[in-house]
């Protein structure tokens, strides 16, 4: 994974952090206490103060961020890692911070927004970006489908990771039309996001086990 400079590092900070300007202008609109969390359905079923909601998750979202840089840059497998893939790392958690915030600010101010349409589009749009960039992931400790047996073998890494990036872009594609078209039963979300996960893990173990890979 390349080494981050400084400059990098500042500006996709800066983006993390972005909201917290966004939410002081808006200050006097927003609600003492805010609605933070969500159901599955929907409904509204976390609260905090309106000073955490605008300060404190954006700075918990930025010590995630530095985290996964400082790992990242760190892992001694991933030194000729994609660079398009280093710059999906540096510039997630900025995404998903101005994402979720802006969700956050338009629900609480009173604008008519679905929190679950929002969320099944979001998430459906970060699969189908992720599931793209998978299969040009090289072998590393940071990034992808980590199991013993995706880390031992560079072929058995190569074909998880190329079924991965079709089941995740096939997922997201599915949360787009359920956010966009219907409200999605939570067990669908559940079995939805069980099937990228597990389905590439037992793959991969069948490759290990069955043909040596």
């Amino acid at each position: 994974m390349k080494k981050y400079g400084l400059r990098e590092i500042l500006i996709s900070s800066f983006a993390v952090l972005l909201p917290v300007l966004a939410g002081l202008i808006i200050w006097d609109k927003l609600p003492e206490t805010m609605t933070t969390h969500f159901g599955v359905g929907g409904e509204a079923d976390g609260y905090a103060s309106k000073l955490f909601a605008v300060v404190g998750v954006p700075l918990i979202l930025l010590v995630l961020h530095l985290f996964c840089l400082f790992i990242t840059s760190l892992d001694p497998k991933a030194k000729n890692q994609n660079k398009k893939i280093a710059y999906l790392v540096l510039w997630l958690v900025p995404i998903i911070s101005i994402a979720t915030m802006t969700m956050l600010y338009t629900y609480n101010v009173g604008i008519a927004t679905s929190p679950e349409v929002y969320t099944l589009v979001f998430v459906g749009a970060l699969f189908l970006i992720l599931g793209n960039w998978l299969p040009k992931t090289r072998q590393n400790y940071a990034v992808g489908i980590k199991v013993p047996w995706t880390l031992d073998n560079e072929l058995n890494w190569e074909k998880t990771h190329r079924l991965a990036g079709y089941l995740w872009m096939i997922g997201g594609i599915i949360m787009i039309i359920m956010g966009i078209t219907t409200k999605a039963p939570e067990i669908v979300v559940i079995v939805s996001i069980f099937i990228v996960v597990v389905i590439p893990i037992l793959y991969s173990y069948y490759l290990h086990a069955k043909k040596g890979l």
